[in-house]
């Protein structure tokens, strides 16, 4: 979901096909990226309920997995093409419609 101070921009799910919660959170985050690219924002705010993702990509957490080290270096060159960028946690609670699409996405499968 791409939120602005006019509302919702544009909001979806897509379904990925057999892999891991840890990989599917970093395949959302940078579809993310790429389409708030494609608008021409210069600055996003990226929210997460994956405590895991957060802190890998701001460098807190090291990387283990290579499929997940990939993703990352992926998700941190998205990110370098804004002129600022936040990534924080968020409880899932606060982040319900998120996780409502992406349980969407997991039941069209």
């Amino acid at each position: 979901m791409i939120v602005t101070g006019d509302g919702i921009v544009t909001e979806g799910s897509k379904r990925i096909d057999d892999t891991t919660n840890n990989r599917a959170e970093y395949e959302g985050l940078i579809h993310a990226l790429s389409v708030a690219d494609s608008y021409g924002f210069d600055e996003v705010e990226v929210r997460s309920d994956s405590e895991l993702l957060v802190k890998q990509v701001r460098g807190e957490y090291d990387t283990n997995d290579p499929a997940l080290r990939e993703r990352r270096v992926r998700a941190r060159e998205l990110l370098a093409q804004f002129d600022d960028w936040t990534l924080s946690h968020v409880p899932r609670e606060i982040n319900e419609r998120a996780d409502e699409l992406a349980n969407e996405a997991f039941e069209d499968g």
